[in-house]
C-alpha cells in the first residue's frame, strides 16, 4: 500500500486509523441485490444459494461469503433474479429515492449495478437513461440491463455534455456516480492502487466537476441530483461538492435522508453533516454520497417522438403468436423490432445502443427473436409458448446443447423455476438452442 495514501488516511481518520488499517488485512465485502421485478426475498432464500445476511443499506441487499464466484453461473443469476453487488454500492440509489414515474438519468452507468437498481424501483414506469462514455463498458451495461429484464429505458454511449444538452431539463432525478481514483476499491482492483497518486486524484476531481456541470443542465427545476464516488479523498468528495455548489447557487445540499454510514469530513462552510460516507468499519468498501436539490428555473427541450405509420403484418403475426395478451406497446422498426410502454424518443447527436425491449431482427419478412425478448420482466408472464426446464435440462441448455423435448414447433421461451432464461426453436422432435454463444457457461 502506498505510504502517501496511508498518510492521507491517517489525517482523515485520526483515532480511527488503526481500525481502518486492520480492515486492509481482511477480505472485501461481497453481496447480492434481489431484483423485485422478477423475484423476492422468500424465493431467493428458498434456493439456498449461500449464507445471506441482510444489509441495513438496502432492503433488497444481502452480504454473502467471499467464496461465491460460482454464483455468476447460477441459473438464478443468469435469469436476472439477482445482481451481484457489494451492499454499500447500493447506497447512492437509496439516497436518490426513485419514485414510480420518475425520469431518471444515470450519467456514468457501467457496469450497471446502479441502473439495474433504479430500473427495479421504477418497475416499468417513467423512463431511465443509462449512459456510459466508454464503448466496451457500455456494451457490458447493456448486457446487464438486458439480463435483469429492463425495457423502459435507453442505453447511450456518448459524452455527458452531449447527452445533457440534448435532454436539457428532462430529468426528475440525476445520478452522477463519478469516475474516481477508486480508493475504496483497492482490495478489489489492484490496478486502482497501482494508478494512485495525488496527481491522479486531482485529475479525477477536475473531470468530476465537468461531469457535474453537464448533469446540472439535464436536471429539472426542483429535481434531485445525487453525487457519489467509491473513493476517500476530500478533493473528489467534499471539495468537489463545495466547488459545484459555489458555481451553481441554485443547488442546495440537502439531508441524504438515510441513517447508514457516517457524516462527511469538515470542509470550509460546507455542512458536512448532510453528506454520507461509508468506510470499511461501516460494513462497506468506501463510498461517498451527497444529495442536492435544484431550485432555480431550468430551460427544457421538447423531445421528438418516433412513430410508425403502420406495421408489416409479419410483425403483428410474430407478437400475437408469441404473447398471450395484447398490450399497448409502442413499436419502432429499423432492421430490428423494439417494444416500449411509452413513446420512443429521438436524439440527433447521442449514440443510442438500445431503447426499449429488442424483440428481434427483421430477416426476409420474418423476425428472428432476440434474447432480450425472453428476459424482459414486463413480458415474463405473457409467453404463449414456454417450457419449464428441469435442473439437468437447464444446465445443458446454458452449456449450449439442444433439448430432447418433443411436441414443440417454432420459437419457445425456456424457463427455470418458471423464470424465462432464454429461448429455443422446436422442430417437433427437439428444441434447438438459441442461447447466445457468448453467454454460454463452460
Amino acid at each position: 500500500m502506498k505510504e502517501q495514501f496511508l498518510d492521507r488516511m491517517k489525517r482523515y481518520l485520526g483515532d480511527e486509523y488503526e481500525a481502518y488499517e486492520q480492515t486492509l488485512q481482511e477480505g472485501m465485502y461481497r453481496g447480492i441485490r434481489i431484483n423485485p421485478c422478477k423475484s423476492d426475498i422468500e424465493e431467493i432464500k428458498a434456493l439456498s444459494l449461500c449464507e445471506m445476511t441482510p444489509s441495513k443499506i438496502c432492503s433488497d441487499s444481502f452480504y454473502i461469503p467471499e467464496d461465491v464466484a460460482h454464483l455468476g453461473n447460477h441459473p438464478a443469476h443468469l435469469a436476472g433474479l439477482f445482481y451481484m453487488q457489494e451492499p454499500s454500492a447500493s447506497s447512492a440509489v437509496e439516497v436518490l429515492d426513485v419514485q414510480a414515474g420518475d425520469w431518471v438519468l444515470d450519467l456514468c452507468a457501467a457496469p450497471g449495478g446502479k441502473s439495474t437498481q433504479i430500473g427495479a424501483k421504477l418497475h416499468h414506469t417513467g423512463f431511465l437513461v443509462s449512459n456510459e462514455i466508454d464503448a466496451k463498458r457500455a456494451v457490458i451495461l447493456m448486457s446487464n440491463m438486458e439480463r435483469m429484464g429492463f425495457g423502459e429505458c435507453m442505453i447511450t454511449n456518448t459524452r455527458p455534455e452531449i447527452l445533457c444538452e440534448e435532454m436539457m431539463g428532462c430529468f426528475d432525478k440525476v445520478l452522477v456516480d463519478a469516475p474516481c481514483s477508486g480508493e475504496g476499491m483497492f482490495k478489489k482492483h489492484s490496478k486502482a492502487m497501482d494508478d494512485w497518486s495525488e496527481e491522479h486524484v486531482c485529475a479525477c476531481a477536475t473531470r468530476q466537476q465537468l461531469i457535474l456541470d453537464s448533469a446540472y443542465e439535464a436536471l429539472k427545476q426542483d429535481g434531485i441530483m445525487v453525487y457519489s464516488t467509491c473513493t476517500y479523498s476530500m478533493e473528489e468528495n467534499e471539495e468537489t461538492v463545495y466547488a459545484f455548489l459555489e458555481k451553481h447557487p441554485d443547488m442546495e445540499l440537502i439531508d441524504a435522508g438515510v441513517n447508514f454510514g457516517r457524516v462527511g469530513f469538515p470542509y470550509k462552510n460546507l455542512d458536512h453533516t448532510l453528506v454520507r460516507r461509508i468506510l470499511p468499519m461501516d460494513q462497506g468498501e468506501g463510498h461517498f454520497i451527497a444529495k442536492m436539490k435544484k431550485h432555480g428555473p431550468q430551460q427544457s427541450v421538447k423531445l421528438k417522438k418516433l412513430t410508425n405509420d403502420g406495421l408489416p403484418s409479419f410483425v403483428n403475426d410474430f407478437l400475437s403468436n408469441q404473447l398471450n395478451e395484447a398490450l399497448p406497446y409502442h413499436i419502432v422498426l429499423y432492421d430490428k423490432v423494439y417494444l416500449k410502454n411509452t413513446p420512443f424518443i429521438k436524439l440527433k447527436k447521442t449514440r443510442i445502443l438500445r431503447q426499449g425491449i429488442l424483440a428481434g431482427e427483421i430477416i426476409k419478412n420474418r423476425i428472428e427473436p432476440h434474447q432480450h425478448f425472453y428476459t424482459a420482466s414486463l413480458l415474463q408472464n405473457r409467453y404463449q409458448h414456454i417450457y419449464d426446464m428441469s435442473e439437468d435440462e437447464c444446465h445443458a441448455f446454458l452449456e449450449g446443447n439442444q433439448l430432447s423435448v418433443s411436441g414443440y414447433k417454432g420459437f419457445i421461451a425456456l424457463s427455470w423455476h418458471h423464470h424465462p432464461i432464454g429461448f429455443g426453436k422446436g422442430d417437433g422432435m427437439v428444441i434447438k438452442n438459441k442461447y447466445p454463444k457468448g453467454m454460454r457457461i463452460r
